[in-house]
């Protein structure tokens, strides 16, 4: 297995930096998968998860969301839907580089996102989450309530994304409110697996079983039992890789 870059234009101009992991030999198919919010593309879990689709001939695209790592906006100028315009265009940009993706994978927001863009790229045959909030203003408040910062007078918090501490604006989800995104779910005629561990401290397991249930058949539910909502654990990391992927064969299999 090999990685190369893969940098394109995000839906608002911002140049963003992806990695491309390669199976050996012809791909079989193509992923994207959308890391967790207080994680960028080079997490433990987005490694694991990368590698073992790679491994069973998938290829997989993860980036760094607008604010990260050189995209040239601030993450404090950062929003929820640009997030997911920037999914969208991620899986245009591969189209034209030859690379169409038909699989959806997202981790905690980044499942989220995926679970808002799906719907809009025509493409996609499957989605995946892990440890996803169905409210996801609930998270925001969670990540402040960990954070030794309160939030200021302008609506703001400051929390920790990657070891680093940002502030987030109140703001950052805009208008979404549950409705639309159970609205946004139930839409969705693709596979979904949703995966989720019942001691997720920051992503309340109840916010997979309102995804499952919102969502229409076909899905499935896979409990990552002792994991923590980071799969901090390398056997967390690992179940859950070997499930996402022995799933998205199983799908791009169905595709043929």
């Amino acid at each position: 297995m090999t990685a190369q870059t893969f940098e394109f234009h995000g839906a608002r101009g911002d140049r963003l930096e992806g990695k491309l992991d390669l199976p050996d030999g012809q791909p079989q198919g193509w992923a994207i998968l959308a890391h967790c919010f207080t994680y960028g593309n080079d997490s433990r879990a987005a490694n694991r998860l990368a590698s073992a689709l790679a491994a069973r001939g998938i290829g997989v695209l993860r980036f760094h969301f607008a604010g990260l790592v050189n995209s040239g906006r601030s993450f404090t100028d950062t929003t929820f839907a640009a997030d997911v315009e920037d999914l969208v265009a991620a899986g245009d940009a591969m189209t034209r580089d030859g690379k169409s993706p038909s699989i959806l994978i997202g981790h905690s927001l980044g499942g989220a996102a995926v679970l808002m863009a799906a719907g809009e790229m025509p493409g996609i045959l499957a989605a995946a989450t892990l440890g996803a909030p169905f409210d996801v203003r609930h998270v925001l408040q969670q990540l402040e309530l960990q954070s030794s910062h309160t939030v200021d007078t302008r609506g703001d918090a400051e929390v920790l994304l990657a070891d680093r501490p940002l502030a987030v604006r109140q703001s950052f989800f805009g208008d979404l409110t549950r409705r639309e995104m159970a609205s946004r779910i139930a839409r969705l005629r693709i596979p979904l697996l949703v995966l989720h561990s019942p001691l997720d401290e920051v992503v309340d397991i109840e916010n997979a079983a309102h995804i499952f249930t919102v969502a229409m058949h076909p899905k499935s539910f896979i409990s990552l039992d002792n994991a923590d909502h980071f799969l901090s654990g390398r056997a967390d990391a690992d179940y859950a890789a070997a499930r996402i992927s022995i799933w998205a064969s199983r799908c791009r299999d169905a595709e043929r």
